[in-house]
């Protein structure tokens, strides 16, 4: 059997494992480990094992991922997420679908908190659904509005994506996180004009909220501040030099459980299923970094991504025919796949074809990671819209998947413009780090 067939017979077993649900961890250890086997002997599919699980396990930059998860779950379990939606909803209330559109608002600060898509779905669903239930809100466009607004936990900086994207390509982590703010942004402020353009054509679907004087406004805001100084202090730190990715993990977990404790709301039992919460996360991220580590030099071995680079290119798409393959290829994988496994297991291939083609690596990152929250809301998985669903009981899948429809348009149309205009994406990693 030749290096490319072996691959090639890699791949399809590694797909017909994730079928019949053996975790991405383990399909792709079990995998590279076995293909490597095969092709270079025992003795050196052993030494690719050891050398690389402890590499992957001894990553100084991995820090950042248990102590961001920390961060988040220690907020959810303190209640400030719910602050945080209090104060989106008096800012923005008043406003057509203002309760939708402050559910996308505090999806996204809480998203600079969690940095996990289903963490921000399920802690802003299960305080902004019963709110929008209660004033009339359509059940589309209020589980539509969580289930967009919880990808951007994927996007904005601490991105559990760009962590796992950064270890798998050699990228800075800080420049990763630096240009997911302002697409984030982009995507945030999209969202919250289809929630507008919907409520505009059917104004029964997203009812006005209530008034809120402007003192009141800021009263609201000050209750939420001491969070929102963490965000800013962790994440600007990054931005200005302070901190690195990983000193900014731990002073931004550590400043949240000293603000829990303060405030008094984080109980022994709370800290406690926090930690263990994650603990089950991170060993996860931890499993498919290792898995990840041990598939890419099987990859290596076959010449897989170096053909299908070659390939591409004798099809004579050019730069951008070649990006909208991928970008294409994505979309039908996302389809069937979680975003983590998609991107441990399409990056190692993608990449060199994206580098040989001369596109910025930390800008395709943050299109890479879009197109797979595109994913996340895209039938007939859509992890996001199952655990929207979890959470809002009664309401029909598809009420659900017509939902995001919108918000997937309005996704579309900002990657359009990522890929158009760069420096979107660019512009603040390439001002801080020059």
């Amino acid at each position: 059997m030749t290096p490319f067939t072996a691959g090639f017979v890699g791949i399809a077993c590694l797909f017909a494992l994730l079928i019949i649900r053996v975790p991405v961890a383990f399909s792709m250890l079990i995998v590279g480990f076995g293909g490597y086997w095969v092709l270079e002997g025992p003795r050196s599919a052993g030494g690719v094992l050891l050398t690389e699980s402890y590499s992957a396990i001894s990553n100084y930059n991995l820090i950042v991922v248990p102590m961001f998860v920390l961060l988040g779950n220690v907020s959810s379990a303190a209640g400030f997420s719910r602050g945080l939606y209090d104060a989106a909803f008096a800012w923005v209330g008043r406003f057509r679908g203002g309760l939708a559109s402050a559910s996308v608002l505090g999806c996204a600060v809480f998203a600079a908190v969690s940095g996990s898509s289903v963490a921000t779905a399920v802690t802003l669903g299960k305080v902004a659904l019963p709110e929008m239930r209660r004033l009339g809100y359509a059940p589309g466009l209020s589980t539509g509005a969580i289930a967009a607004g919880g990808t951007l936990g994927f996007l904005i900086p601490p991105s559990t994506g760009f962590v796992l994207y950064a270890i798998l390509t050699e990228e800075s982590i800080g420049r990763l996180f630096m240009a997911g703010v302002v697409p984030g942004l982009l995507l945030t402020g999209l969202f919250m004009a289809v929630v507008w353009l919907v409520s505009y054509f059917d104004p029964k679907a997203g009812p006005r909220g209530e008034s809120v004087a402007l003192a009141d406004r800021f009263r609201i805001l000050w209750q939420a501040a001491p969070l929102l100084l963490v965000i800013v202090l962790s994440i600007g730190g990054i931005y200005v030099g302070v901190f690195t990715p990983v000193e900014a993990s731990g002073v931004g977990a550590a400043l949240v459980i000293l603000l829990a404790v303060i405030k008094r709301r984080l109980s022994f039992k709370n800290f406690r299923d926090a930690v263990m919460s994650t603990l089950s996360t991170s060993a996860m991220l931890y499993a498919i970094v290792i898995g990840a580590n041990v598939l890419n030099p099987f990859f290596a071995v076959t010449r897989i991504p170096a053909t299908l680079g070659e390939g591409l290119g004798a099809m004579g798409l050019g730069a951008y025919g070649t990006l909208f393959v991928i970008i294409l290829a994505y979309i039908v994988l996302g389809m069937f796949m979680d975003g983590l496994s998609m991107l441990v297991i399409t990056i190692p291939i993608v990449f060199p074809v994206i580098t040989a083609l001369g596109f910025d690596p930390v800008w395709f990152g943050v299109v890479a990671v879009i197109v797979i929250e595109m994913g996340m809301i895209t039938p007939p998985v859509g992890l996001n819209v199952f655990v929207v669903r979890a959470v809002a009981g009664d309401v029909p899948l598809t009420t659900i998947f017509r939902g995001v429809a919108p918000f997937l348009l309005a996704m579309i149309i900002g990657l359009l413009l990522i890929i158009a205009v760069p420096e979107i994406a660019l512009f603040l990693p390439n001002t801080m780090f020059g």
